[in-house]
């Protein structure tokens, strides 16, 4: 079984620059749709993540337009080098500060700009 997440934004090119400059994802597959993206699959290490618009999501399933409200769903992404992360999201809004948890990772809570909360974590080093 394989689980990949659909973020559903407004525009998908302002998360472009999060998900794909910044965190080093690659752009597998688009759908364009009056001059901008309706759709992405993004790819990095085994993990796959999709970005569509709320837009495309209501023309293709009207059934989910009541659906589609506020940001329902929280990521957690485990990275290899914690140090490279932090300089990759400098300047991203951060919603909690760098933290370390009972459970051996250090985390931090940031916004990307479709508005959902992306926690990345890194296990501690032992030593």
């Amino acid at each position: 079984m394989k689980i990949t997440a659909v973020l559903m934004v407004e525009k998908i090119e302002p998360s472009l620059e999060f998900w794909v400059d910044r965190i080093g994802f690659q752009k597998t597959a688009e759908v364009p749709e009056d001059g901008a993206l309706a759709f992405v699959i993004l790819q990095k290490d085994g993990a796959e993540l999709m970005l569509q618009t709320r837009a495309s999501v209501t023309a293709d399933m009207p059934v989910m337009a009541q659906r589609l409200h506020g940001q329902g769903i929280g990521l957690f992404l485990e990275v290899a080098d914690f140090d490279d992360l932090k300089r990759r999201i400098e300047g991203t809004e951060v919603l909690m500060e760098e933290r370390t948890t009972f459970y051996g990772m250090r985390e931090i809570l940031v916004k990307e700009p479709g508005g959902f909360a992306v926690c990345f974590a890194s296990p501690i080093q032992k030593g």
